[in-house]
């Protein structure tokens, strides 16, 4: 008896501890706490833990990796070509590279990933018009990684080759090429921080400037903002998610955007598809935006995060409806599973508003900054803005170690090669379907219909639960709910009694009762099983409420 006292009493304690901390930390932080917990219950019982607040999925595109662990093969034999001694190798050497790689082709057609391997080199030669020899050697020194990124910024034939996957699958901008330029970063988690300091170093924002930010948005875009170096005014464009009868959720209504025609708003930040809603900006949507901003506000700098551009059916990107307001952060995380290589990059238009911003400080601004820069040029001031983001990377003093590391710029290469040789888009559309097949087993368990929605990307489920509880047992019992209960009852029940572990939607500033749902994580089973476990708790709780009566 006493056990199960102290039991209840441990229970407890864990309840009213999270309780103290639900909303005031980061719910990814939270997360953490609730997966201890989790896996508590996973010890005493059957149940496995299913985490499905992570955002990484649990697939891997697997030809661009063969093709990768293929050509460091070569890259090895090359560097025991120029110096075998024991366990050292010498510096790969340019001269007829290309010569003794097709040859190397010849002799190891049999291994793993040859074949698409050699798919991959004869694109850049064929269809990009590659030297064959600058080519092939600047991706078997970058494998090897023996040298600094250089130039710094992007490695030359990599960022073209990165620059025309973006523009067939994020920007769908032909001319593309000729117009953007890159940064590769270590994945948009990176990008982020790098842009952020950047606009402030360089005086483009103030400490206490009014931002926008899109929302519901993905939490750093809220937290980063309002940290003392920082300290910024935060503006809210809030998506609808009721909108009015024939419109779309999660989109923005004009009242919303109206708001960035204040000139005082310096800033916009924005993840397209969002972020947990997973819904794409509609056209209408996209071009009421850019008529307030050229109208009334067009010096308003952009930062737009689309990551899961490459999920919805439709998708339209701000960086190439409004390519001189705006950067663009990508990541290839999600699209190739990849979050553990840290692969991102940061796009800037030739002509953009940063670089214009720039030239128009004043004079007392620029003197600080040309400081800051003349470490690395003779004329500070004529470094553009994405090269100032390259070298405040490194504190500018170590500018010269600055960019990627070249193996990640060499794998960038060969997803993006990967998604550009794929002209049928089958391993997009095997991709999509397997998020948009689990998020109808979730769905279908809560008894919730699906609309077709070619803007709805699925990488994520935004889940109203007090929604859900009046829609099926009446407002009555929603408003006992509301009254009586919290979100992290509900977040608590699911990891303490199933090991399942939710976000809560309002640290991503959504609804109070909504919760984050990860539909790319888990076996699709789970998404069943997740809905069920959230009928059964909320049936529970109506139970409760009939016998109170």
């Amino acid at each position: 008896m006493e056990e199960v006292h102290k039991m209840y009493a441990d229970k407890n304690i864990q309840l009213l501890e999270l309780e103290r901390i639900y909303g005031k930390i980061s719910p990814f932080e939270l997360k953490n706490k609730l997966i201890s917990l989790a896996k508590d219950q996973k010890v005493k019982s059957a149940h496995a833990l299913l985490d499905a607040g992570r955002g990484n999925p649990n697939w891997i595109a697997t030809s661009p990796r063969e093709a990768f662990f293929a050509f460091g093969q070569f890259a090895l034999e090359e560097s025991r070509r120029i110096w075998n001694e024991e366990n050292l190798g010498g510096m790969p050497e340019k001269q007829n590279i290309h010569i003794r790689f097709y040859n190397y082709i010849e002799t190891h057609k049999t291994c793993l990933g040859i074949d698409m391997l050699k798919k991959f080199i004869d694109y850049g030669i064929n269809s990009q018009g590659f030297n064959a020899e600058d080519w092939i050697y600047e991706l078997t020194d970058g494998i090897i990684g023996d040298n600094y990124p250089d130039p710094n910024r992007m490695l030359i034939h990599v960022e073209k080759i990165v620059t025309k996957y973006l523009s067939k699958e994020i920007y769908h901008l032909q001319e593309l090429n000729s117009k953007f330029k890159l940064f590769a970063v270590e994945g948009a988690t990176a990008a982020i921080c790098y842009i952020f300091d950047s606009l402030i170093v360089n005086e483009l924002l103030k400490k206490g400037d009014k931002v926008a930010i899109m929302t519901p948005i993905f939490t750093p875009y809220l937290e980063i903002p309002i940290i003392p170096r920082y300290n910024f005014e935060l503006v809210r464009i809030m998506a609808s998610e009721d909108p009015e009868e024939g419109s779309s959720p999660w989109q923005y209504p004009k009242s919303e955007l109206k708001k960035l025609g204040d000139k005082t708003i310096k800033a916009l930040f924005l993840v397209n598809p969002s972020n947990p809603p997973s819904e794409a900006m509609k056209p209408d949507s996209i071009k009421y935006l850019i008529e307030t901003i050229k109208d009334s506000n067009p010096n308003l700098m952009i930062i737009s995060d689309d990551v899961y551009g490459s999920f919805p059916d439709s998708f339209n990107s701000i960086v190439s409806a409004l390519p001189y307001n705006c950067i663009g952060v990508y990541s290839f995380s999600k699209y190739f599973g990849v979050t553990g290589w840290r692969l991102g990059t940061i796009a800037i238009h030739e002509n953009n508003v940063f670089d214009k911003l720039l030239k128009e400080l004043p004079e007392d601004k620029k003197s600080t900054i040309k400081k800051r820069y003349e470490s690395i040029s003779t004329d500070p001031m004529e470094i553009n803005f994405i090269d100032r983001i390259a070298a405040d990377s490194r504190q500018v003093a170590l500018h010269h170690t600055a960019g990627l590391s070249t193996p990640q710029q060499v794998q960038m290469a060969f997803f993006a090669i990967f998604s550009l040789l794929d002209t049928k888009n089958e391993y997009k559309n095997l991709i999509k379907n397997i998020c948009k097949r689990r998020k109808r087993l979730l769905f279908k368990s809560l008894e919730i219909n699906i609309p077709e929605d070619p803007y709805d990307a699925s990488y994520y489920a935004e889940f109203d639960l007090l929604k859900w509880a009046n829609t099926h047992y009446g407002k009555s019992f929603g408003d006992y709910l509301d009254m009586n209960y919290k979100p992290i009852d509900i977040l608590f029940k699911l990891a303490e009694k199933s090991s399942i572990v939710l976000l809560g939607g309002s640290g991503f500033y959504a609804s109070k009762w909504s919760v984050r749902i990860s539909l790319a994580n888990l076996n699709d089973s789970a998404y069943s099983k997740i809905g069920n476990v959230l009928h059964h708790i909320l049936q529970e709780y109506k139970d409760t409420w009939e016998n109170n009566k």
